[in-house]
């Protein structure tokens, strides 16, 4: 076909790009939004065809002739807060720059998650890939995604079968602890997320069983009056604080499984006429925007990245039509600060 017949009848088309490049519909369609499985010398006669033509996506065209809905969906426990805000930008980035769009499902109760998890026939007819962020799917639920031609990659949690993007949240949990061992403190409680949990976060349990690794490497035994549930808030954080103070022996170093706890707990220290860190030290988990403002020394986990590279791979699997199991683990990096001092 001629530039002069394309222009004629109106702007070029995908199928006018494939003719032009002798390739098939799908492969343009891959080629020009970057994924993989495409040869470069393909790529690049893919990308002059469609110079040439001056083609531009038609996003409802390109759906069509891929036979997909080009969204990809994002299942979070929680709609809100600075980790699950930081994952939907990593992923948002990636999903852009590939013509996706991005559809968020939330899942804020048992009954919410149930529902979703068991919409399988309904979720393949809106999004062509899924995201699970720290939810949990159980044994049947896997099966059944696994059945339904949906992509599936894990952020959180590890799903056998699945790909997955993780850290490693009981060695960076132990690195915090080991820096306040390092320092001198003995005494050293624990801030964690665990409580009534209707979501199955694994990521606490983890965080709680690096705080016990450090402490046991170095023979000091963990007082049970010093763990106390933050549930991942300013609030929760400052609550347990208050009674960590409020023992006959209280800590002299709190290792708080979030930065947001962390930040509260500081604010508890200061209420009280006490300082971070000459009367108590503290080390949160995340390395939080605020993190940096107010001087707390973190274990800093690269969130949007995280979100990215789950993208990555979930475009990288829909691409190829054949979904991987890879894991992928990202290290996390202690950040030391103003708010951890040496025992005096």
């Amino acid at each position: 076909m001629s530039d002069h017949r394309a222009a004629r009848r109106g702007a070029a088309t995908i199928e006018d790009v494939a003719q032009r490049a002798d390739v098939s519909v799908a492969t343009v369609s891959r080629a020009l939004r970057g994924l993989p499985n495409v040869a470069p010398s393909t790529r690049a006669r893919v990308e002059a065809a469609a110079a040439e033509l001056r083609y531009r996506p038609d996003p409802n065209a390109s759906r069509l002739a891929a036979g997909r809905t080009n969204a990809i969906g994002v299942a979070l426990p929680i709609l809100g807060g600075w980790y699950f805000a930081q994952i939907l930008a990593g992923v948002e980035a990636v999903l852009a720059a590939a013509g996706y769009d991005l559809l968020v499902y939330g899942a804020a109760g048992p009954e919410d998650r149930r529902r979703f998890l068991s919409d399988v026939v309904s979720a393949h007819k809106r999004v062509d890939g899924l995201l699970l962020v720290d939810i949990h799917l159980p044994e049947e639920g896997a099966a059944a995604w696994a059945s339904s031609g949906v992509c599936l990659v894990t952020i959180g949690t590890t799903i056998e079968g699945f790909p997955s993007v993780t850290i490693d949240d009981r060695s960076g949990a132990a690195a915090a602890v080991r820096h306040l061992l390092d320092l001198g403190h003995r005494a050293i409680a624990l801030i964690d997320g665990l409580g009534p949990d209707p979501f199955h976060f694994t990521v606490p349990q983890l965080r709680q069983d690096g705080y016990r690794d450090a402490l046991a490497e170095r023979r000091v035994t963990p007082r049970g009056e010093h763990i106390v549930p933050g549930l991942f808030t300013v609030d929760g954080g400052r609550a347990a604080m208050d009674r960590l103070l409020d023992l006959a022996d209280p800590p002299t170093a709190v290792f708080a499984a979030s930065d947001e706890m962390a930040i509260g707990a500081m604010q508890s220290v200061r209420a009280r006429g006490l300082s971070v860190p000459d009367d108590v030290s503290i080390v949160g988990f995340d390395d939080h925007d605020l993190a940096a403002a107010v001087g707390l020394t973190t274990i800093r986990q690269p969130v949007v990245a995280i979100g990215g590279r789950a993208a990555t791979l979930l475009l990288a699997a829909l691409g190829s039509g054949s979904p991987s199991d890879e894991q992928v683990t990202f290290p996390t990096e202690l950040i030391v600060r103003e708010s951890t001092a040496a025992l005096g």
